[in-house]
């Protein structure tokens, strides 16, 4: 009888660890399958990709590539919100004047963010005079990012008038806004950098908006040029 109770003993215990170990493989492969699709989003212009569930979210430490293109970005749009700020003086144009005011507020905005981005993370919102060596300086002492227009151009901006105004302004702000896309595509060219999720959201953004921006002012100096709308 001794010998029969242990063998019970045994019997349910092999029993009862076999069915732990259906019931932990059981709840792992529900795990499994409920692990989300992990999807790398690629570069502008690029496909995302698709990586195994297993993979772990995690932000890489920004680069210094990051940190200049936010400092670079702040001056690049401040020169545009300053060319805005000469539109209700200069002309009667209600598309650019239109134009203009969602250009200053979406660069004003996207300023506030940039310098908050930086501040966050302990950095200047400027770039350190060291990091002016070598490129190119107007007379108001500004290093010229990509697309910046000159201190010449600028006051040819200042002193023209209605149409001719019109006109200075929409190439102006093309070349500015094609500098814009350079910048961004230096970014992510560059190893490394861009991979900061608040950063590559930022910077697709900044792609996608001045891009549509450019077709517009495109069609708009077409119509300019034709002379059928003002």
């Amino acid at each position: 009888m001794r010998g029969v109770a242990v063998l019970l003993v045994l019997l349910i215990g092999t029993s009862g660890f076999a069915a732990l170990c259906s019931q932990a493989a059981r709840v792992q492969q529900a795990d499994s399958a409920r692990l989300p699709v992990v999807v790398q989003p690629g570069a502008p212009g690029k496909p995302s990709k698709t990586l195994p569930p297993t993979s772990r979210a995690t932000l890489p430490p920004r680069s210094q590539a990051d940190v200049e293109f936010m400092q670079g970005m702040i001056m690049h749009h401040a020169q545009a919100v300053e060319m805005t700020a000469l539109i209700p003086s200069h002309t009667e144009n209600r598309d650019l004047r239109l134009l203009g005011a969602r250009i200053s507020h979406s660069q004003s905005d996207e300023i506030k963010f940039m310098k908050h981005w930086l501040a966050a993370r302990g950095e200047p919102t400027s770039i350190p005079a060291k990091g002016m060596a070598g490129m190119d300086m107007s007379g108001d002492s500004m290093a010229l990012m990509p697309g910046m227009l000159t201190a010449e151009q600028m006051e040819a901006l200042r002193k023209a008038k209605g149409t001719g105004f019109d006109q200075l302004f929409l190439t102006g702000m093309i070349q500015h806004h094609n500098g814009a896309l350079t910048m961004v595509k230096d970014l992510f060219d560059t190893a490394g950098a861009g991979q900061d999720a608040e950063m590559f959201g930022f910077a697709t953004d900044v792609d996608t908006g001045q891009r549509a921006e450019i077709k517009i002012m495109q069609s708009m100096l077409g119509e300019n040029s034709s002379g059928e709308k003002r």
